[in-house]
């Protein structure tokens, strides 16, 4: 499969996205998030999800033309009413404002009601720490594992993201799920026809499994057994329950193209300034970085990465060389070309 140039494959789906009934710098915005995912090795939050957005448009359930309400405001503190608009432009809404507000109390938090899947957390966290702000975001999302020891999805896996500013380095990053692996893995392993491990799955009856499309109709098994359970139902408080968005049952993934997606966001900066000198904050989180890569390695370990690194590192390498896309994402996306008369680039032939 040939090499797709980043910026050509992200003005593609901007283009669907304009198609789709996007403003211009919205439809661009929601591509480059998709895309830099891709770029950072994170396919399965990539171009591969345009189709499921582009059916919620179609369907109805995701409003095209985004319109954030300030339902709250005080001071430090805000509530974001996002009316089902798209999830990226609600949370970049909603870290602007958190910004905004921490530079003026050393802390801005939102609590964002209503909104959609906006793709990768740490795309919005690290725009908080660009700006020499610690960023945090949480979302829910739709059911995907059950309450420990039970077999039936009533969870989401709930992400989360931290980013900080790291002086000279790339920004420190941590983005996960806090189910074994995100879902968004197990269809990227569908995508592909691979087999999944064993331990990130159990089928409808319990079971666990390694066929992708038995894990999907099951349920996903928590990180870390009970404490990935725990963790999880922490954060629908703080995403759907503090917002008044959807929780556990009430909240439905991007790829239920017929149902509205009811997910709640929590974003908070922390302005690095309010606590402390900007730049002695950097040479400290420099020093951490160098401690953490000075720690001697296990046997065939060549480097130690700090959070983050890995996908600064696959960003660098992705721009210089190229994407290379599955074969399924292209039909998709090729696809979607067709149901939305976008001209086809030369690469999705």
């Amino acid at each position: 499969m040939p090499s797709v140039i980043p910026e050509a494959l992200a003005a593609f789906v901007a283009a669907l996205n304009r198609a789709a009934g996007l403003p211009e710098a919205d439809a661009a915005l929601v591509a480059d998030s998709l895309v830099r995912a891709d770029l950072w090795g994170h396919s399965s939050h990539g171009v591969m999800r345009a189709p499921w957005y582009l059916d919620r448009v179609r369907a109805g359930t995701m409003r095209p033309v985004t319109q954030p309400e300030l339902v709250a405001d005080a001071g430090a503190i805000a509530v974001l009413h996002g009316h089902d608009g798209v999830g990226q432009v609600i949370a970049k809404r909603a870290m602007d404002e958190a910004v905004a507000r921490a530079r003026k109390h050393g802390v801005g938090v939102v609590s964002v009601r209503e909104s959609n899947h906006h793709g990768a957390l740490g795309y919005f966290t690290r725009m908080a720490a660009e700006q020499s702000c610690i960023g945090m975001l949480v979302a829910n999302g739709s059911p995907a594992m059950a309450p420990w020891g039970g077999r039936k999805k009533v969870v989401g896996n709930n992400p989360w993201s931290i980013a900080a500013p790291a002086g000279r380095h790339a920004p420190l990053m941590l983005d996960i799920a806090n189910t074994a692996v995100a879902r968004g893995k197990i269809f990227l392993a569908r995508q592909k026809g691979l087999p999944i491990p064993g331990e990130w799955a159990l089928d409808s009856e319990g079971r666990r499994t390694n066929d992708p499309v038995a894990a999907l109709a099951g349920v996903l098994l928590p990180m870390a057994g009970h404490k990935g359970y725990a963790i999880s139902a922490m954060m629908d408080v703080l995403a759907g329950g503090l917002s008044g968005s959807g929780m556990l049952t009430e909240v439905n993934g991007p790829y239920q193209a017929e149902k509205r997606s009811r997910s709640g966001h929590f974003v908070m900066a922390l302005d690095v300034a309010a606590f402390g000198p900007r730049d002695a904050f950097e040479r400290r989180m420099e020093a951490m970085i160098a401690e953490l890569k000075a720690t001697p390695r296990i046997e065939g370990v060549d480097d130690i990465l700090y959070p983050g690194e890995l996908e600064a590192r696959n960003e660098e390498r992705h721009r210089r060389d190229g994407l290379h896309l599955p074969a399924k994402t292209i039909e998709d996306l090729a696809a979607e070309a067709g149901r939305w008369n976008v001209p086809l680039p030369a690469w999705a032939a």
